[in-house]
């Protein structure tokens, strides 16, 4: 897959983009990425690429002629989808990253400054996306999360196929919780039924606090899942342990 970032501060993008699991995947050559300077389409000599906005107000606005030069060069012939990464965008969700991985290549837009041409946003932006309901100084943070978040979906990025699809949100749950050794430390000591070697009841196990962490944690998420036999099973079996207890599992922390 290949990645087009444009922005105007390409600098940010060297240590994310050149190390861990994404540096790796363009070793590889199974990721590309290049990362263009929107300033470097600024026709004039001070290479002006935002303006005030027309009626007043605060902040600057980045210029439709400047940004459309450069996503024109960009773009060249081909069709490629422009997303922009706004805080008025949809919500990026693991679902989301999964839909952009199907897809050869990519153009992220990062913004800066108060806003870009409404202009740019109606006729050449595909769509929006948003890591969050903040707002931060630009775009590049969140084109840094979209293209992470969408490469260690791509096959063969991970050295293990399975690590992507037990994460969390990857099948509608938070993922469940991790032990390795030693098996005691400080007193504290790794659920027994992993240590079993019973591989039924490890998967049940995990599937069970995967449940709790969500119930816990993100609720909502179970209010979208199509849940399986198995798991309203264990949903039922949560719910009369949370009874038990005397808790409200909402408020739960661990």
């Amino acid at each position: 897959m290949h990645f087009d970032i444009l922005t105007l501060f390409p600098e940010m993008f060297t240590g994310p983009l050149t190390t861990s699991i994404l540096g790796k995947a363009q070793m590889s050559g199974l990721v590309t990425v290049d990362v263009w300077n929107i300033r470097d389409y600024a026709l004039d000599k001070h290479k002006i690429v935002d303006d005030t906005p027309y009626g007043g107000g605060a902040g600057m606005v980045l210029k439709a002629d400047v940004l459309v030069r450069a996503l024109e060069a960009v773009q060249g012939d081909s069709r490629v989808p422009i997303v922009y990464l706004s805080p008025q965008g949809r919500v990026f969700s693991q679902e989301m990253a999964a839909q952009l991985a199907t897809l050869p290549r990519l153009i992220l837009l990062s913004g800066h400054y108060e806003e870009i041409d409404e202009r740019v946003r109606e006729h050449w932006v595909d769509f929006e996306l948003s890591i969050g309901d903040y707002v931060l100084t630009g775009g590049e943070l969140p084109a840094m999360v979209v293209v992470d978040a969408v490469t260690r979906l791509l096959p063969g990025v991970l050295g293990d196929e399975t690590s992507a699809q037990q994460d969390s949100f990857q099948d509608g749950l938070l993922d469940y919780p991790h032990y390795t050794r030693p098996a005691t430390f400080r007193g504290k000591s790794v659920p027994e039924v992993l240590l079993s070697g019973h591989h039924g009841n490890i998967a049940r196990f995990r599937l069970k606090e995967a449940l709790r962490r969500t119930l816990v944690r993100r609720p909502d998420l179970l209010e979208k899942k199509d849940l399986s036999t198995e798991e309203r099973q264990l949903l039922e079996e949560l719910a009369a342990e949370f009874s038990a207890e005397g808790r409200v599992n909402t408020n739960e922390s661990d």
